[in-house]
């Protein structure tokens, strides 16, 4: 098969969630003898492509200016030169089928280009950006869980608190309306997908609840990549009790309220905090000012270090206040057999099994969260057991056989018959 891979950022110049799991997708069906091709938007001055490859997978790198929230919005209704260049990789790679990742920075455009080709897609809905220009459902000027767009008035806050554009108040309809327009031109990519994968029974969910075509909705989780092999049950070395955080070190992630419920635990532990914290300065600087001095900052980890201290930890921490769509990162805990402390929250609360591979926490409760720390400290049996009811996850691999065979459908649905 020719498959074409649709995201809005790719490695090595970003690395989140979506990124990765385009990459192992991409090269482990490279691997299986596949034609892969993959197009994303950099974030540079200018305009340009490149093309290079990446371990068998042919990458289109273009750019059209470097982004910034405003411009990162109204993207969406158009990018000339960015149109032009996907022109070209179609043309070039003439894939049997296109699976759209990501499309914020991107024009919608594209996918009414790729469907005048005939080409059918799938799309996976990794965050919420196709219903919330933010993709977060957490606002900007409060900061807290949103439900969803509410006539676009509260969405239009949102967007000028993120934009730092206060004083366009006035424009306040216009701006609703030109949200409301986005959502309309991405409604209509939704429906033109032939399927829409989601990661999770509480993403399917609450897409459905907010107008997505239910029939098209099919939950498929994702696959984890692993590097190196790590034995599901491998004792760590005596020492402190070590919990640890990995991911963004952002006030969304909820990693202040694991450093406030550190601040008061009895016994020997220790929290170690690995991230980007060049990210948001002032937070992480926040952060290290509340911290005690059993919290460790790491830094940003590449992918070996990031198994590295999974399996030195004796349990991992997600304090998100937000609504997570999959959490790669408990996934990958859960490869390295460590059990999970998580939020109770959007698809954390469906990924943790309460008191078998982890615990559900209020989100953003400090006393809860120092309860629960403290109920392991004081009982190792407890974080053993926790410890012992670790199931592996579904791999990459597995993964790209269930994607493999849903690509195979979809083409064979539409091929002529005799």
């Amino acid at each position: 098969m020719r498959v074409f891979y649709l995201v809005h950022q790719y490695p090595p110049e970003h690395v989140g969630g979506t990124e990765l799991y385009t990459r192992s997708l991409a090269r482990e069906l490279s691997q299986r003898g596949h034609q892969i091709t993959v197009f994303h938007r950099r974030n540079v001055v200018g305009v340009g492509q490149k093309v290079w490859s990446d371990e068998g997978v042919r990458v289109w790198s273009a750019w059209a200016g470097a982004l910034n929230p405003t411009r990162c919005f109204l993207a969406t209704f158009g990018e000339p030169a960015l149109e032009r260049a996907l022109e070209r990789a179609l043309d070039e790679s003439q894939p049997d089928l296109v699976h759209v990742q990501h499309l914020m920075g991107l024009p919608v455009t594209l996918l009414r280009m790729i469907r005048r080709r005939g080409i059918p897609f799938v799309i996976t809905l990794h965050d919420f950006w196709w219903v919330c220009a933010n993709a977060q459902l957490l606002t900007n000027d409060r900061n807290q869980v949103c439900a969803g767009p509410r006539a676009y008035v509260n969405c239009t806050r949102c967007a000028l608190a993120r934009s730092g554009q206060a004083r366009f108040l006035p424009a306040l309809p216009a701006i609703a309306g030109l949200l409301a327009w986005r959502n309309h031109l991405l409604r209509q990519g939704l429906s033109s997908a032939e399927v829409l994968l989601s990661p999770t029974e509480f993403v399917s969910h609450w897409y459905a609840a907010h107008g997505t075509p239910k029939a098209k909705l099919a939950v498929m989780p994702l696959g984890v990549d692993r590097h190196m092999p790590i034995p599901l049950l491998e004792p760590r070395p005596e020492g402190p009790m070590r919990f640890v955080y990995i991911g963004g070190i952002a006030p969304q992630k909820g990693v202040h309220v694991i450093v406030e419920a550190f601040r008061e635990l009895r016994g020997d532990t220790e929290l170690w905090i690995a991230g980007d914290e060049a990210f948001d300065p002032a937070y992480t600087q926040q952060l290290r000012s509340r911290a005690s001095p059993r919290v460790c900052f790491l830094g940003k980890l590449d992918r070996a270090e990031v198994w590295r201290t999974l399996k030195s930890a004796d349990a991992a921490v997600i304090p998100s206040l937000w609504y997570e769509t999959f959490s790669l990162i408990a996934h990958e805990a859960f490869a390295a057999g460590v059990p999970v402390l998580a939020s109770r929250l959007g698809a954390l609360a469906e990924v943790v099994k309460d008191g078998l591979d982890g615990l559900l926490i209020p989100p953003g409760d400090v006393s809860a969260w120092r309860t629960a720390l403290q109920s392991l400290i004081d009982d190792p049996g407890r974080l053993a057991f926790l410890r012992a009811q670790v199931r592996p996850p579904l791999t990459v691999e597995q993964h790209a056989s269930q994607i493999e065979a849903l690509y195979g459908q979809l083409l064979n649905a539409r091929s002529p018959r005799p």
